[in-house]
């Protein structure tokens, strides 16, 4: 009896499964442009995941997949399953997706340009269910991590700056009280300085209120520094993974997408031609 306890107190604890699981998925658009090749990819609960790669990679068509927005640029997930808290659900509709806490933050913000910077925020709770004094708790809370939105709050979001813009959408994701968010390359057209200040605020949010991230970006650097895991897509496919600070020091990352190298930095020239040898394609 005492053996038996002691070799069930000592066997492994089964690994939890993946908050987000996407599995094998081949995505292709108008039925013919093969897109997504077999790209598989998991986001631990709390969490921030990175996931770079050149304009083209198919960065973007990850997220939709998840989202379920595919369908309005006639694309579909022809192979494979994307599953979330155990459930799959890559047959639900994006509505169905926000109200069981996954939300996308589009690329180009794409904020209602004729509200207010406050209704803007208010539309992110429009499929929340209770009173208006915690919806008003929640906005709070966003002008908190966003003060810069509250001293901009009647303003009209179209007459805001890119990073006023940026802030707002993520302000109305948070606002429907997500587990995740899909966040498409936040840094896009965005001055240094602002982009450091959204990344320092996203890692605010996944440490302070546990949301966890999977965000498409082109700014491998940046991308790195905040988030704890990576994946890099080329033409479709994921072609290496690892903890963030391990693609950050690896030589094919710094050669491939940093420029640099232990020779020092490159210029776009060199690697461009660099990229014809790249190893983990061979």
């Amino acid at each position: 009896m005492q053996n038996a306890m002691t070799q069930s107190e000592s066997a492994p604890k089964p690994e939890p499964a993946p908050f987000l699981s996407i599995n094998n998925i081949e995505v292709i658009y108008d039925h013919v442009i093969l897109v997504l090749k077999g790209v598989s990819l998991q986001v631990p609960k709390g969490r921030i995941v990175a996931l770079l790669g050149a304009n083209g990679a198919g960065k973007t068509t990850t997220l939709k997949a998840v989202s379920n927005l595919l369908g309005a640029e006639r694309g579909d997930v022809t192979k494979g399953s994307i599953e979330f808290c155990g459930r799959r659900i890559d047959q639900l509709n994006p509505s169905e997706l926000v109200k069981l806490g996954v939300v996308q933050v589009m690329e180009g913000r794409h904020c209602f340009g004729h509200l207010t910077v406050e209704e803007n925020l208010l539309t992110g709770a429009y499929t929340r269910k209770g009173g208006r004094a915690k919806i008003r708790q929640d906005l709070e809370m966003v002008y908190d991590y966003f003060p810069r939105l509250k001293q901009r709050c009647t303003s009209l979001a179209g007459y805001t700056s890119g990073g006023e813009q940026q802030m707002t959408a993520v302000g109305r994701a948070l606002m429907a009280r997500p587990q995740m968010i899909l966040l498409d390359e936040p840094s896009m057209g965005l001055a240094p300085q602002i982009v450091e200040e959204i990344f320092d605020i996203v890692k605010n949010l996944n440490v302070k209120e546990g949301v966890s991230f999977l965000l498409a970006e082109q700014n491998t650097n940046i991308a790195l520094r905040f988030a704890d895991y990576g994946y890099i897509l080329e033409n479709g496919r994921v072609v290496m993974d690892g903890e963030a600070k391990e693609l950050a020091a690896n030589e094919d990352v710094k050669e491939f997408y940093l420029g640099l190298s232990k020779g020092g930095r490159k210029s776009f020239k060199e690697v461009k031609h660099y990229r014809r040898r790249k190893r983990w394609l061979a």
